[in-house]
């Protein structure tokens, strides 16, 4: 039996190296028995993240185990419908705080373009935006989508998001378990660009590794969006980390790898700001 404890997991650079750290130490086990505890605290949105890895090892015919999850967290995990995946019963969600966690194949896009408007961008905690502003963000969300459904060669994508009063902030989080940025980028111009290098080529707009097809990963009104909003986006792929925040952009190298892509998205909800496309005229601007 294989056991493993996830501490203190927040949605940071520290948290994915520990949910890359279960991964390589469990990635080569055959018909062996995972136990997976909690101990104080695990950012709900990251099922996503984690949800692709024990699939994994679903794969190499593994068992997983839950023990020793702290109230609170199953709770929440129960909630937003994790656990139903692993035989729990869900649990009615009265607070309204969770983004519900989905198992998607990649035909599935036109169900997640309404799970994105109607569990992420619907929410009354989200800053003000006018109707246009959101059909682009949920354009733009749909696009990273549409990037794990062509290029990563995964089985499934994994979405979830977590409203956290308490910090004023909405994580909503995609996964795959593809063949990450690097492997993609490498393979289409053979080139041998690292995981960080490759990450920051295709969150440049313009860049794609569509055939005959211009534009990014479709980050580009996202990330104009939350760098107003003081929120963050971050990208984890292979063992290359990547963030734009308020603070700007950072990168870092993980030690080990996640098995595909993460792309998160924070969203500031004590933003009292309006926001429009500059291209959009109101009706006051016409007289």
């Amino acid at each position: 039996m294989n056991k493993d404890t996830l501490t203190n997991i927040d949605t940071s650079f520290e948290g994915y190296q520990q949910l890359i750290n279960v991964y390589n130490q469990n990635k080569d086990s055959l018909f062996e028995t995972i136990e997976l505890s909690f101990q104080q605290w695990f950012d709900a949105n990251l099922c996503a993240a984690l949800g692709g890895i024990l699939d994994k090892f679903l794969n190499g015919l593994n068992t997983i185990r839950f023990k020793n999850i702290p109230p609170k967290i199953q709770a929440i995990i129960q909630k937003n419908d994790f656990l139903s995946h692993f035989g729990y019963k869900r649990l009615v969600d009265t607070h309204n705080t969770t983004i519900k966690y989905l198992k998607l194949k990649p035909t599935d896009g036109r169900f997640f373009h309404r799970y994105v408007v109607e569990e992420l961008l619907n929410r009354p905690e989200l800053p003000d935006m006018s109707p246009a502003l959101k059909k682009k963000i949920t354009e733009s969300i749909y696009e990273i989508f549409v990037n794990a459904q062509i290029h990563s060669e995964t089985d499934f994508i994994y979405t979830c998001g977590q409203f956290f009063p308490n910090k004023h902030t909405i994580e909503f989080t995609i996964t795959d378990t593809g063949i990450g940025f690097k492997n993609r980028v490498n393979k289409r111009f053979e080139t041998n660009l690292s995981s960080v290098q490759a990450i920051k080529w295709a969150v440049n707009e313009g860049h794609s590794t569509k055939l005959g097809i211009s534009g990014g990963i479709g980050l580009a009104i996202l990330k104009e969006f939350i760098t107003k909003n003081k929120g963050m986006i971050q990208i984890i792929s292979d063992d290359g980390f990547y963030q734009l925040d308020a603070e700007g952009e950072q990168t870092r190298q993980f030690s080990g790898s996640f098995p595909g892509t993460v792309v998160n998205m924070q969203f500031l909800t004590n933003d009292t700001a309006s926001y429009s496309l500059t291209s959009e005229v109101s009706l006051e601007d016409l007289f």
